[in-house]
């Protein structure tokens, strides 16, 4: 655990071993850090951290049960206190550090979770997910920690210079690929970057995204790609909304498209949504697999 931490307290405080962008926004000044974590487990995941120029930390999802270890390390390093948790939907690979921390906060502080929650019908519509859902909310019934649940999207916040809009919210009436067409989409900003959170929006609610009243809202400087780049939303989506940097929290086997058999030789859909990147003409692409801990300022 110390070794970790200690690992994760370098990493933070920027040793040049980061991979590291500043926008080309001039004297602008940035209100806050972020961090895309790299996975811990060979399996996909989604996790973001951020940090104000105040000190206050923001988690979006946090990635498997299994990579608490890393992301408590991390967040010890930057204080071990989390002003707002942010989670997109209750599949284990975003929910499931944050599910396993509230059942032993080990000395951490959350002041507040924001999320979109699922109905009990829509939870029982994927399975064995269902389950991994059911306990999570029954979990974070259990706590005394402020949560928000976004039941319209359009709700604009701001945590010390962290400015963030609630661009998507649960979708009851999808009932095609459930959970991940209820991401809750989320766009964050100062006066220097955007970026936009898409987390596991697919094909119907990225349609609904687009054509919806924030579809001006969804221009940005760094767009983190859907459903960990495959799978997601659609080309037409992608080449309709104006980015100019793509986040990438993908695991290797799906950057390459290989489940054992080889380079592209899997059933993933990575090689066409890397495609249409070259096709948009999109030159920064920043990949967890390859890059490892990639830092924003």
């Amino acid at each position: 655990m110390l070794k970790r931490i200690f690992f994760a307290m370098i990493l933070v405080l920027g040793i040049s071993t980061f991979i590291s962008a500043k926008p080309k926004t001039g004297k602008k000044t940035s209100a806050f850090t972020m961090w895309q974590l790299p996975m811990q487990v060979g399996n996909i995941g989604n996790s973001y951290v951020f940090r104000t120029a105040g000190g206050k930390v923001i988690v979006f999802d946090g990635g498997w049960p299994a990579e608490q270890l890393y992301l408590r390390g991390f967040i010890a390093a930057l204080g071990n206190e989390v002003e707002a948790w942010f989670i997109s939907h209750p599949h284990d690979d975003h929910m499931g550090v944050l599910w396993q921390i509230l059942k032993d906060r080990q000395g951490m502080k959350i002041n507040h979770i924001y999320h979109s929650r699922f109905s009990p019908e829509l939870i029982e519509l994927e399975k064995p997910y269902n389950e991994y859902a059911k306990d999570f909310y029954s979990v974070l019934d259990t706590v005394s920690i402020p949560v928000t649940d976004f039941r319209e999207a359009g709700y604009v916040g701001e945590i010390d210079g962290f400015n963030f809009k609630i661009l998507g919210v649960v979708n009851e009436e999808f009932h095609t690929n459930p959970f991940n067409n209820s991401s809750m989409v989320i766009k964050v900003w100062d006066d220097r970057k955007s970026i936009l959170f898409l987390a596991d929006t697919g094909a119907e609610s990225g349609e609904k995204l687009f054509n919806g009243p924030y579809r001006n809202d969804l221009a940005c400087d760094y767009l983190q790609m859907a459903h960990h780049g495959q799978h997601g939303c659609s080309e037409d989506f992608y080449k309709s909304i104006d980015f100019r940097a793509c986040l990438w929290p993908t695991a290797y086997w799906i950057w390459t498209n290989d489940q054992g058999g080889g380079y592209n030789t899997g059933n993933l859909e990575t090689m066409q949504t890397r495609q249409w990147m070259d096709e948009i003409g999109i030159k920064e692409h920043h990949v967890s697999c390859l890059e490892g801990l990639f830092k924003l300022e």
